[in-house]
């Protein structure tokens, strides 16, 4: 038996205006996700345990099998793994961000959160940025690494893991004095925060972005602090062999901290522009070479869902659908194995709210061996109303690998 996990990042909506009172799910052509649905088991998961804050790495997480509850401990401990750093017990992990903010305000509180990724920032670009940062404010307490597009780590020596930050796709368009971490247990993190913007702000970078008509990354942000992560180990747990794509740190760190392959696609971006066709080709190359579990992420409609892009996050699910999930089945389907195929967002990102929710998401689970009532299309109404609830998506790998009944 092979099993194919494909993640849409944030795929899941609320009816958006613009599309006819649509989702982006109701309005994308996606002809191989709905015949499939038709004969899939089809229902509603949550992957977001109640309390939780609803972050991917919760989420994907709980997809795994890891119960959230139990083993999420922040964001950029995973991301940190992904990038090959060694944390030591002592040492906390944060999100650094490089994000725009207004320029016309004299004072840094007074500025407004125009844009948590900079435009998409290259990770060229962003490299540049974060090194200026390590050379002025780097010292033996902390360092910064670069990571992919706007998400990099800052890794600091005795500093809190516990700190309530908040997340910057969470308050865009917003004034963010209120926001920072300027209370005395933060006051350090909010002295970094300010500086950074004085020395980003007329980076040599940024005067070429805004020359091109790009927002610039004039500051960092700081959010979601961990220790160093440890999982049970993924083939131990289940007797799988398994690989991890994706072009997102934090969902490579969740694999290498489970004992997973991963594998890097070359041109992965984590946008709507990324290589959905060389994820397929990863993923086939993976069944091809004994793995039992493909693990499939696509960050497109997430991010399209921050950037409240509408037709970007309809494109984003089209492309899915043509350019991975239907030559992924083909393969599956010609090699005259059983398979099965579990497809879901982890978590809702609504255009209108333009960060995560955490609300139940459809799923559906497709096997070779049985036929399911399914449904037409595969829509958050059509599998709500299948009435096939799962209460905690840790749970949904017992369903994957159990029999057929």
């Amino acid at each position: 038996m092979k099993y194919f996990i494909l993640v849409y990042d944030g795929m899941a909506d609320t009816p958006v205006p613009e599309l006819g009172d649509k989702t982006p799910m109701q309005k994308a052509n996606k002809p191989m996700m709905d015949k499939l649905a038709k004969t899939s088991r089809v229902g509603t998961v949550l992957n977001v345990p109640a309390g939780m804050v609803p972050e991917s790495d919760t989420a994907n997480l709980a997809i795994l099998s890891y119960d959230p509850r139990q083993y999420s401990k922040g964001r950029s401990p995973l991301e940190a793994m992904s990038m090959g750093i060694d944390m030591q017990p002592d040492e906390t992990a944060i999100r650094c961000n490089v994000v725009t903010l207004s320029e016309d305000e004299a004072d840094y509180d007074d500025k407004i959160i125009l844009d948590h990724s900079a435009d998409e920032i290259t990770t060229a670009e962003a490299d540049q940025l974060i090194r200026t940062m390590e050379e002025h404010f780097g010292n033996d307490l902390r360092h910064f690494y670069t990571g992919v597009s706007y998400r990099h780590c800052l890794i600091w020596k005795n500093a809190t893991d516990t700190y309530n930050f908040n997340r910057p796709h969470d308050i865009l368009g917003r004034r963010i004095g209120e926001y920072l971490p300027n209370d005395e247990e933060g006051k350090p993190f909010y002295e970094l925060m300010r500086a950074s913007y004085d020395v980003l702000s007329d980076h040599p970078v940024n005067r070429q972005r805004k020359e091109r008509g790009l927002r610039p990354a004039n500051s960092i942000w700081l959010w979601s602090p961990g220790k160093k992560p440890a999982l049970p180990s993924f083939k131990e747990k289940w007797g799988l062999s398994g690989t991890v794509i994706s072009a997102v740190d934090l969902i490579k760190g969740i694999a290498i901290c489970a004992g997973m392959e991963t594998v890097d696609v070359e041109g992965a971006t984590g946008n709507v522009h990324t290589n959905y066709t060389g994820k397929a080709n990863a993923a086939i190359e993976a069944f091809d070479g004994g793995r039992d579990l493909v693990f499939l992420h696509v960050e497109a409609p997430d991010e399209c869902g921050h950037r409240a892009e509408i037709e970007n996050k309809v494109r984003s699910i089209e492309l899915i659908d043509e350019k991975i999930l239907t030559p992924v089945y083909e393969y599956l389907a010609g090699t005259g194995d059983d398979f099965k195929l579990l497809l879901l967002p982890d978590h809702p990102t609504p255009l209108a709210m333009r960060t995560h929710s955490p609300d139940p998401v459809p799923f559906m689970m497709y096997s070779s061996l049985t036929d399911y009532n399914g449904t037409d299309c595969f829509t958050e109404q059509t599998a709500a109303e299948k009435n096939d609830f799962i209460p905690d998506g840790s749970h949904l790998m017992d369903m994957l690998t159990s029999e057929d009944k």
